[in-house]
């Protein structure tokens, strides 16, 4: 099992000096992978009377590609984003920015994908919001033949490419896409599409039904669920040591084959807060330094 660390972007602010700071304290502390959120813009809650998502126009989010090009040339960590709100963005520049960090990385990227849940982000983008779940389906596959195939010609419901490809192509050919998922259509998504998923689920029941619907879609598609990976999300609370190491026993039960440390709305204040809370929790987690 893989261990990596969330981006506590919504609480390190505009400071370039932080993020670097964390990513190479996540490096040097063993973690594997860091791992990003993404929404491109918030919403007013002066305008939208009765907001109850949990961001809006206040709250610092970097854009994760340009973010990880950054990460790339102060880290060797894996970089991960945990999603990308595919619909609402363009399928060819996705793929285009998602190749540039994979080269500029080594090949240490990941695109984690998602429907995301804000409409109002996706008004401003110019994209449907009723249509995101088809529109993603057919972006994952374009996406792959742009970072495999020298020209792309492709006529589909939502993109259209005549004779088209992106130069240079991605060290990874394809890069990894991993789906996040936290109902019935998004697990389905995963078994079908994804090289591994996000559950937004803890370990149990819940979970395991989860892992049955992802194994049945990829059964049904011809794939091999044992070859999708899976990574869980423990939330790390000051104090609260001994039940951080209980959810991270009941997850390695899980047998995820990824594990990312959440240290964000945990009420810590600076980048060195963040990174205290990180040492703390890659002790209890049997880390040991520099993963590479």
């Amino acid at each position: 099992m893989r261990i990596g660390a969330v981006l506590p972007q919504t609480e390190l602010g505009a400071d370039a000096g932080a993020v670097r700071a964390y990513g190479q304290a996540v490096e040097e502390l063993g973690f594997a992978h860091v791992l990003a959120y993404d929404h491109v813009l918030g919403a007013d809650p002066a305008v939208h009377r009765g907001w109850a998502g949990p961001y809006d126009v206040d709250t610092t989010f970097h854009e994760p590609f340009v973010l990880f090009g950054f990460l790339a040339a102060v880290t060797a960590l894996e970089l991960v984003t945990g999603v990308i709100v595919l619909p609402q963005r363009q399928t060819a520049l996705v793929a285009k920015q998602a190749a540039e960090v994979d080269l500029l990385a080594g090949g240490r990227f990941r695109l984690g994908v998602g429907v995301g849940w804000n409409a109002v982000e996706y008004e401003a983008l110019g994209q449907p919001f009723d249509r995101r779940g088809r529109r993603m389906d057919e972006q994952i596959g374009l996406l792959r033949r742009w970072w495999t195939e020298r020209s792309v010609t492709f006529d589909g419901r939502f993109d259209r490419s005549t004779g088209a490809g992106i130069a240079p192509r991605p060290v990874q050919r394809p890069i990894p896409v991993w789906v996040g998922a936290a109902s019935d259509p998004g697990f389905r998504r995963a078994g079908r599409l994804g090289d591994g998923w996000f559950p937004m689920l803890p370990p149990g029941p819940d979970l395991e039904r989860a892992r049955a619907v992802v194994a049945a879609a990829a059964v049904e598609a011809g794939r091999d669920p044992a070859a999708i990976g899976m990574e869980g999300r423990i939330r790390w609370k000051p104090g609260d040591e001994a039940a951080f190491a209980a959810r991270l026993a009941e997850w390695r039960a899980a047998a995820p084959t990824h594990l990312t440390v959440d240290t964000m709305r945990a009420g810590l204040d600076t980048v060195d807060d963040h990174i205290a809370a990180l040492a703390r929790a890659a002790a209890l987690c049997g880390l040991t330094g520099p993963s590479r």
